[in-house]
């Protein structure tokens, strides 16, 4: 059972399969309000704290990617994608624009409950911790609040970026494949679909201003995976 009083925005058009997935999250605590034009949903955000959002792709009026490209820059919220658009392309565009998290259409309502009951023991439990920082070299995280400092900025982090990139600095010096790091970094659950790494290492690089090519923090092993450097 998920904890109670979580809310969730569901944006889908599909009022039958709309209605359908509410009374099921309902049923496990978890309250859904539905939206079915995404040009009201920003505005919607604004006005109303939720703690998860499930994004259908195929929408009037705006595609879901660039609606979760917005959402993702202006609001510190998990995303999971619900779609029948089931292309890898598809996936990786959608961890690209800051998505968290994609899930195929047709799926069954208690595998959904589940990857949201995975996200928020994540954050319920980063919360809960006692105030703590750990510095690690150019690196401070905060677990409390789920932030990462680089020299002491703080980096705007998607939650599986966040995941990814503790889990190097704390694995800092170890050769790590991408079923490993699928396996240990908890609501990556991309169909096993090990590009998703490739993508977010990328977004990393990009925020740490990291070159691919003379990395100062992460390093490619060839055949292997990745190393964060010690």
């Amino acid at each position: 059972m998920v904890q109670e009083d979580v809310r969730v925005l569901m944006v889908e058009d599909d009022e039958i399969l709309a209605e359908l997935i509410s009374d099921y999250l309902h049923n496990c605590g978890i309250t859904v309000e539905v939206n079915s034009d995404p040009t009201t949903v920003i505005e919607h955000l604004k006005k109303t704290n939720f703690d998860l959002i499930i994004l259908d792709l195929t929408l009037p009026k705006m595609d879901g990617l660039f609606l979760c490209e917005k959402i993702s820059a202006a609001f510190d919220i998990p995303i999971i994608i619900s779609s029948a658009r089931d292309e890898v392309s598809d996936k990786v565009l959608g961890l690209e624009k800051g998505a968290d998290d994609y899930l195929p259409k047709p799926y069954d309502p208690r595998e959904l409950v589940a990857r949201i009951h995975a996200m928020l023991r994540r954050k319920k439990s980063s919360s809960s911790a006692p105030l703590k920082e750990e510095i690690f070299g150019d690196f401070k995280i905060d677990k409390s609040k789920m932030v990462i400092h680089h020299k002491d900025i703080a980096l705007d982090l998607t939650v599986a970026e966040y995941g990814v990139l503790s889990f190097f600095i704390n694995q800092r010096g170890i050769v790590l494949s991408r079923g490993t790091i699928l396996d240990a970094v908890e609501g990556l659950s991309w169909e096993s679909d090990e590009r998703s790494i490739d993508v977010i290492i990328s977004r990393l690089r990009s925020k740490l201003l990291d070159n691919p090519r003379a990395p100062t923090y992460i390093e490619s092993v060839r055949g292997i995976g990745y190393r964060m450097k010690s």
